[in-house]
C-alpha cells in the first residue's frame, strides 16, 4: 500500500532571500538580483562576469569550528537551510532523526570548487601542501547530504543526487518514492550549490552564458528573442518531506502534498537537450499522480534563457498542455542555482499555489518565435487559483525531472 506524502517543512537560502515573506516581496518588485562579479575579470578567457550571490544569512550556536570543520560553503547553505526546514516542521530535536525514520536526499553538481582545486594543485605541483583531512569531505559530491546526516544525527537512508541542474528536484524525487514505499517516515531533501567562477566556466565554454556584464539587471530573459544565455547563481532549499498520516497524527503543519514525480534520461546527447523525453518526464508525473494535464494550473520552467533549452523545453510544455498553459521561470529572478534550483523552485512554487498568485518572467518582452506557443506569464503577477502546480528541471546528461505538488485542504 502506496503512502501519501506531505510537505511538512521549507526553507532556503536564495539569491532573492531566506524567507517566503523576503522572496514574495522581492518577486513583486520585478528585479533580478543579478550583480557584476568583479572579481571575475581576472579570469583570462572568461567572458562572462555575471552571477547572483545568496543574501546574507546568519548560522544558529549549532555551526561552531568542531560542527563546521568538515563544510565548505554548499554544505554551510544546505545544513542551515535543512535547520530552518527542520524548525519549521516542528521536528528540530525530535527523536525521529536519530530512530532510523528520517533519511537525507540531497545533492548539489559537485562538492566545494575551492577544495577540488586544492587536489587540483596537488597534481600540478606534486605537493600535498593545503590539504587536510577535510579537504575530500568538502570536495565530494555527497558533501551535502552525508554533513546534513552527521550534523543531525540522522540513522535513515542517505540518498545522494548529484546531477547538476537535476540535483535539487532528484533529491525531492527519490524522497518522496522511499517514504510513499514506507521505508521512510520522513526525509529531509534538496539541494544546494555555491557561486563560483569555475561554474560559470563550465557553460561559458558552450557559448551558453550571458554577457550582458554592463546591464545585469536586463538578463536572464527566458524564451525571450533577445536572450544571450544563462547566468549562474548559489542558494540551497530543503523540504521536510513526511508520512501524512504521521504528520496528521502530530499535528504538523502540511503545506502541501506531493502527489507526482517522473525522471527520464535522454539518451542522445549530454549537453543538448531533447524535446520529447523532456515531455516524457511530465507524462510520467502526471501518471504517477494519477492526473490529466488539465489538471496542472501552473508550470514552473526550467527555463534558463539558452536558445536550446528553452526552444527544446517550451515545445515539451506545449505539445502536452496546449497554448493555453500558464508558465513562467524563477530563473529570471534568481539566475541558475545549479543544484539547488530543484528544491528553492519546488518551495516557491507551493508557497505561490497557497497564495494563488504567481510570479511572471521578468525581462520577456517578446517570446521568441521559434519556442512554442504558451501562456506564458510576463509583466506582473497573475492570481491563479489551482489545485495542482509541476515544476520541471532539466539537466546536463540529459537528465529531466518533473513534481507535481497538490494543494492541502
Amino acid at each position: 500500500m502506496s503512502r501519501r506524502v506531505a510537505v511538512t517543512g521549507m526553507a532556503g537560502v536564495s539569491p532573492i532571500g531566506s524567507d517566503w515573506r523576503g522572496i514574495r516581496k522581492h518577486l513583486e518588485s520585478y528585479r533580478n538580483a543579478v550583480v557584476r562579479m568583479e572579481e571575475w575579470a581576472e579570469y583570462d578567457g572568461l567572458y562572462t562576469q555575471l552571477g547572483s550571490p545568496a543574501v546574507e544569512f546568519s548560522l544558529s550556536e549549532r555551526f561552531n569550528r568542531k560542527t563546521t570543520r568538515s563544510m565548505g560553503r554548499i554544505a554551510l547553505m544546505a545544513t542551515h537551510a535543512s535547520e530552518l526546514a527542520l524548525t519549521d516542521a516542528g521536528l528540530l530535536d525530535d527523536p525521529l532523526l536519530t530512530s532510523g525514520g528520517m533519511g537525507v536526499s540531497f545533492g548539489s553538481s559537485a562538492g566545494t570548487p575551492k577544495a577540488i582545486g586544492d587536489f587540483g594543485r596537488m597534481i600540478q605541483e606534486k605537493t600535498t601542501k593545503g590539504i587536510n583531512a577535510n579537504t575530500y569531505i568538502k570536495m565530494m559530491a555527497h558533501t551535502a547530504p552525508v554533513n546534513i546526516g552527521v550534523f543531525f544525527g540522522l540513522t535513515g537512508r542517505v540518498i545522494t543526487t548529484s546531477s547538476a541542474c537535476t540535483s535539487g528536484s532528484q533529491g525531492i524525487g527519490y524522497a518522496y518514492e522511499a517514504i510513499r514505499r514506507g521505508v521512510q517516515k520522513a526525509m529531509i531533501a534538496g539541494g544546494a550549490e555555491e557561486l563560483c567562477a569555475t561554474e560559470a566556466a563550465v557553460f561559458d565554454t558552450l557559448f551558453a552564458t550571458s554577457v550582458r556584464n554592463d546591464a545585469p539587471d536586463m538578463t536572464p530573459r527566458p524564451f525571450d528573442a533577445d536572450r544571450d544565455g544563462l547566468v549562474i547563481g548559489e542558494g540551497a532549499g530543503s523540504l521536510i518531506l513526511e508520512d501524512l498520516e504521521h504528520a496528521k497524527a502530530r499535528g504538523a503543519k502540511i503545506y502541501a502534498e506531493i502527489v507526482g514525480f517522473g525522471t527520464n534520461s535522454d539518451g542522445t546527447h549530454v549537453t543538448q537537450p531533447n524535446s520529447a523525453t523532456m515531455q516524457v518526464a511530465m507524462e510520467l508525473a502526471l501518471a504517477d499522480a494519477g492526473l490529466p494535464p488539465s489538471a496542472i494550473g501552473y508550470v514552473n520552467a526550467h527555463g534558463t534563457g539558452t536558445q536550446q533549452g528553452d526552444i527544446a523545453e517550451s515545445h515539451a510544455t506545449s505539445r502536452l498542455f496546449g497554448s493555453k498553459q500558464a508558465i513562467s521561470s524563477l530563473k529570471s529572478y534568481t539566475g541558475h542555482t545549479l543544484g539547488a534550483c530543484g528544491a528553492l523552485e519546488a518551495w516557491m512554487s507551493i508557497e505561490m499555489m497557497r497564495e494563488g498568485w504567481f510570479a511572471p518572467t521578468i525581462n520577456l518582452n517578446r517570446v521568441d518565435p521559434e519556442c512554442a506557443e504558451l501562456d506564458y506569464i510576463v509583466e506582473t503577477g497573475r492570481p491563479i487559483q489551482c489545485e495542482y502546480v509541476m515544476s520541471n528541471n532539466f539537466a546536463f546528461g540529459g537528465i529531466n525531472t518533473s513534481l507535481i505538488f497538490k494543494r492541502y485542504r
